[in-house]
C-alpha cells in the first residue's frame, strides 16, 4: 500500500473505535491548544512592553534632581533642586550623541473649565520636549520657542484631561483656569497610554516652562532656573551607555563635584529598564510554552499506549495481511500512519481551540493577546512529530510479528 491507501485504512480503523480515538486525541488537542494560547498571552505581554517603550520615547534618558541630607535624614530624589535649564542646554550643546534635551517642571493642580473641574498633572515644558518624548499634537499647535520666552499663558491638553473637562466639546480656543489664572487651549496631544509603572500619560496639561514656574508651580529661591527633570533623546544608532557616561561626566563637571563626592542628580535610562521588562516577558512566554508542551508529551505517551493495545487486538488481522503478501514495511507504515493521522487531526483541532482560547481570553479578561501563524505551525508540527516518535515503537512491534503465530492467535 502507498501512503494514501495507508491513510484511508488508518481513518477506517479510527472510526471503528470512535470514543477511544477521541480520548487518544485529547492529550494532543490540549497540548497544542495550550501552547498556542500561552504563547498568544506571552506575546501580548511583549507587545504591551514594546508599546510602553514607544510611548515613552525612543532612546530616552531622564535626569532627575538629587536628594538632600538633613540631620542625618536622607530625603528622596527631587527633594533638592540640583539641575537647571542651563544644564539641559549644556547637555544638548556639548554631548554630541544627544539629539534633544528638554527641561521641565511638574506638579498636580485642579483645573477648571465652565462647570467642570479635574485634578491633573501640570507640566511646564520647552519646545524641545515634544522631540525628546516623540510626542505629537493631533489638533492645534505645539508650544513654541516664543511661548517659552514670553511665558505665554497657553496650554496643551492630554486626551484624558480633554475627556474629563470637555466631554464631546472641542477644546481648541477655550479658556481653562489653573489657580484661577486663565490659559488658552492651543492644542491636544496624541494619545500615549499608560507608562511602564502604570501612570496615565494622557492625564496631563503642558504649559510653557516660564509660565508654569511663574504662575503655577513656583520658582526655587535657591536657583530660579532649577527644574525637576531633563528628558534627553539620544540620536538613533548611538550607544546609550556611552551617552549616559558622557552626560554624567558633564553634569559632575558643571556641579563642581569632587571625585569622592556622590552625584547630586539621578540618571535613569528608561529604554534599558523597559528592555529588561521585555526580556522578562519573553522568558515568561518560553516558560509558559514549555509548561504547555508537557501536555504534548503526555498525549504522546497516551498514543503509544493505545497503539500497543491496538496491535494486540489486531494481531490476527496483521497475520492475514502478511499471509496475502504484505511485508513488514507495509505493516510498519500502516500503524505509523494511524498514529500520525490521530496526532494530525488532534493538532488541527488543537490549533482551532488554541486560537479561539486566545481570542476569548483577550475578550473576557481584557488582556492583550497576539496570535501569529508561526506558533500555530510549530505546535502542529510538534503534534505531527509526536505521532512519528511515539507511534514508531508500536508500529515496529506489529511489523516484527511472525505471520504463523499471528494467525494462530484468537
Amino acid at each position: 500500500m502507498n501512503v494514501w491507501q495507508s491513510a484511508r485504512v488508518a481513518i477506517r480503523a479510527l472510526r471503528v473505535n470512535k470514543l477511544r480515538s477521541a480520548l487518544t486525541m485529547l492529550g494532543i488537542i490540549i497540548g497544542v491548544g495550550a501552547v498556542i494560547a500561552m504563547v498568544a498571552v506571552g506575546s501580548g505581554a511583549q507587545a504591551r512592553v514594546a508599546e510602553q517603550i514607544q510611548s515613552l520615547g525612543s532612546n530616552l534618558i531622564v535626569v532627575l534632581s538629587g536628594s538632600v541630607t538633613s540631620s542625618g535624614i536622607r530625603l528622596g530624589h527631587g527633594s533638592r533642586p540640583t539641575i537647571s535649564e542651563d544644564d539641559a542646554w549644556a547637555i544638548q550643546r556639548e554631548v554630541q550623541t544627544v539629539q534633544a534635551a528638554a527641561p521641565s517642571v511638574r506638579g498636580t493642580e485642579q483645573v477648571v473649565y465652565g462647570n467642570s473641574n479635574w485634578a491633573t498633572v501640570v507640566q511646564g515644558v520647552t519646545a524641545e520636549y515634544f522631540e525628546a518624548r516623540d510626542w505629537s499634537v493631533v489638533a492645534g499647535r505645539p508650544i513654541g520657542g516664543e511661548d517659552v520666552e514670553g511665558a505665554t499663558k497657553v496650554a496643551l491638553l492630554g486626551q484624558t484631561t480633554v475627556e474629563n473637562l470637555f466631554a464631546d466639546a472641542d477644546p481648541l480656543g477655550q479658556i481653562i483656569r489653573i489657580r484661577n489664572i486663565p490659559f488658552l487651549v492651543i492644542g491636544v496631544l496624541e494619545r500615549k497610554g499608560q507608562s511602564s509603572w502604570g501612570q496615565d500619560q494622557d492625564d496631563v496639561i503642558l504649559l510653557p516652562l516660564g509660565a508654569a514656574k511663574k504662575n503655577i508651580l513656583g520658582v526655587s529661591k535657591a536657583n530660579p532656573r532649577a527644574v525637576s527633570t531633563i528628558s534627553i533623546k539620544i540620536r538613533p544608532g548611538e550607544d546609550m551607555a556611552e551617552a549616559e557616561v558622557q552626560i554624567r561626566a558633564l553634569l559632575r563637571q558643571r556641579h563642581k563635584l569632587k571625585l569622592d563626592q556622590e552625584d547630586d542628580f539621578w540618571l535613569r535610562n528608561l529604554a534599558e529598564v523597559l528592555q529588561t521588562q521585555e526580556e522578562s516577558s519573553r522568558v515568561m512566554t518560553y516558560l509558559l510554552a514549555a509548561i504547555a508542551s508537557v501536555s504534548l508529551l503526555v498525549g504522546g505517551i497516551g498514543i503509544m499506549k493505545i497503539m500497543l493495545v491496538s496491535v494486540t487486538e489486531r494481531t490476527r488481522e496483521i497475520g492475514l495481511r502478511m499471509a496475502v503478501g504484505a511485508k513488514g514495511a507495509d505493516i510498519l507504515r500502516q500503524f505509523l500512519t494511524e498514529a500520525v493521522v490521530v496526532c494530525a487531526i488532534g493538532g488541527i483541532i488543537g490549533v482551532v481551540l488554541g486560537v479561539a482560547g486566545g481570542l476569548a481570553t483577550s475578550q473576557a479578561m481584557g488582556w492583550l493577546t497576539v496570535i501569529s501563524a508561526t506558533p500555530c505551525v510549530l505546535a502542529f508540527g510538534c503534534a505531527f512529530l509526536t505521532g512519528l516518535v511515539f507511534g514508531f515503537l508500536p508500529a515496529r512491534k506489529a511489523a516484527r510479528l511472525d505471520p504463523v503465530e499471528a494467525l494462530a492467535r484468537d
